[in-house]
């Protein structure tokens, strides 16, 4: 056996390295002694990693799937069950919104910070075939829609509008169509947890083998080729030489050190959306063989301040009383220029004419007030400032325009029925989450990438290990990680398969 314990700092620079940014040593074939073989290894058992492993297995190969945890799922099993599909799946088809491939891809280059048009092309013109081979796990999205603004739909309902495709530029640029297919549970927490069951169930149909409570240490280098992993299970560990190795475990807003280092804004004042798993070391395993990183200081941060849906007529201003977003935005958008702010601070002023109790308390009610002027007193901010922005957006919006920030025409509406309520969007006020969006660049079959573009040869990654689609929070929509991580797992699970060929000549075993 050899020795994993050889690390390397995560930069350059002379301070000592924490010990979540070393990176694990790649270590040569030759140093095996005593190994098994497969054609395909997959490490973690997400949406990313089980569509890979059932891809490769069906492509013929033999395929090992190694998760940490004690179960399957992975982060994915937190999620409440969006896809982000388009281009006229059954459901859109069903409840009358026409949607093409070209408007989906217009869209998604548009919100997108770095667009890869590569991968959202393919995505995009892939998107309903993707559905049917979704639905053929063994469920169906039900044909129904929900017409109001939520985080996610309450009960049952197929499709929703789930990102920004509403708002200006991009209603602009590309047709608005909903596209967040929703998995039949009600609430908003198991509808991933039901589609990770029927995976695990597919997988043990195509005979792909599960290893639970073991992780990957390093991956194996065989003259600049990644041959096969080594892997620790309690006090056991042992080697598997593969043709090709695919990394799904998952991002690192589990990984303290990482988020210091790269997303500091996902600090001690928000809740992580991840488990102790998400550390980031399928990231720094990939970076062991020269794998480059891509957009590592981006992140989704939100706290919803919607439902009630009535709130978005609202206005939200900084702690000068000043707008800076369009109050339309998908709630991640709001909570992404939120974070700009000047100390993070924003409240939401909602008049009696529109505000509700809200649903999802995560924004706090800090106070009801008789004038404008008395809810500038109490929130400090400066004196004329709130009444000012008030009274140029209801003139505004009495007129139908917002041309500060082209709030759409649905949740445009004075704001002038007295009195006011006010609730805190301010980090550390408000219960925000997030969770890191940066990870391994990647070729459109998920191959991992040197800082030079050329791909290392047997090794893939997909899901929140990797960069695809979903790059920062400004662009994201609501399905992009569950939908881009199925599909591009499905990808790097076929690619795998392609170059499956073990790498035991020469060895004994």
């Amino acid at each position: 056996m050899f020795d994993s314990c050889v690390t390397e700092p995560q930069n350059d620079s002379n301070r000592p390295a924490r010990p979540g940014l070393l990176i694990p040593r790649a270590v040569a074939a030759s140093e095996a002694t005593d190994y098994e073989t497969f054609d395909v290894v997959v490490i973690g058992f997400g949406i990313a990693g089980g569509c890979a492993a059932l891809e490769a297995a069906r492509e013929g190969a033999r395929v090992l799937l190694l998760e940490r945890a004690a179960v399957h799922g992975g982060t994915t099993s937190m999620a409440g069950g969006h896809f982000y599909l388009g281009g006229g799946t059954p459901v859109q088809v069903a409840t009358g919104h026409d949607d093409s491939v070209e408007a989906m891809y217009q869209y998604l280059v548009a919100s997108s910070k770095a667009p890869e048009h590569e991968k959202i092309r393919a995505y995009c013109e892939s998107s309903v075939e993707h559905f049917g081979w979704l639905e053929a796990l063994g469920f169906a999205f039900e044909r129904s829609y929900y017409r109001h603004k939520a985080v996610i739909q309450p009960q049952t309902q197929g499709l929703m509008f789930t990102g920004n495709e509403k708002l200006w530029p991009y209603r602009d640029i590309a047709k608005p169509a909903p596209r967040g297919h929703k998995i039949p549970v009600p609430g908003d927490t198991q509808g991933a947890r039901v589609v990770m069951d029927l995976l695990r169930d597919r997988c043990e149909e195509a005979g792909v083998q599960v290893r639970y409570e073991t992780g990957v240490t390093n991956l194996v280098d065989d003259d600049d080729r990644v041959v096969g992993v080594r892997w620790k299970s309690f006090a056991e560990q042992g080697v598997v030489l593969a043709g090709a190795v695919v990394i799904a475990a998952g991002g690192f807003v589990g990984n303290p050190d990482m988020v210091k280092e790269f997303t500091p804004e996902l600090g001690s004042k928000l809740i992580p959306l991840g488990s102790t798993y998400d550390d980031g070391l399928g990231i720094r395993l990939g970076q062991s063989v020269g794998g480059q990183t891509r957009h590592m200081d981006e992140s989704f941060i939100t706290a919803p301040f919607y439902p009630p849906s009535s709130h978005l007529f609202g206005v939200i201003v900084n702690k000068y009383g000043q707008r800076f977003v369009a109050e339309d935005s998908y709630h991640a958008r709001t909570g992404y220029f939120t974070m700009k702010q000047p100390d993070s601070a924003a409240f939401l002023i909602v008049d009696s004419a529109h505000v509700q109790e809200p649903t999802m308390p995560l924004t706090p009610l800090i106070d009801g007030y008789e004038a404008v002027e008395d809810i500038e007193a109490g929130l400090g901010l400066p004196k004329g400032s709130l009444v000012a922005t008030l009274r140029r957006y209801n003139e505004n919006a009495r007129a139908g325009r917002d041309p500060d920030f082209m709030k759409h025409p649905d949740w445009l509406v004075a704001q002038d029925s007295g009195p006011w309520a006010a609730f805190d969007l301010s980090l550390g006020k408000a219960l925000y989450s997030g969770f890191t969006m940066g990870g391994l660049r990647t070729t459109v079959d998920a191959e991992v990438q040197r800082a030079d573009g050329t791909a290392i040869v047997g090794l893939y990654a997909a899901g929140a290990c990797a960069t695809n689609i979903a790059l920062d929070g400004a662009g994201y929509c609501s399905g992009t990680q569950l939908g881009e991580g199925s599909y591009f797992g499905r990808r790097a699970g076929r690619a795998a398969a392609g170059v499956a060929v073990p790498t035991t000549a020469g060895r004994s075993g």
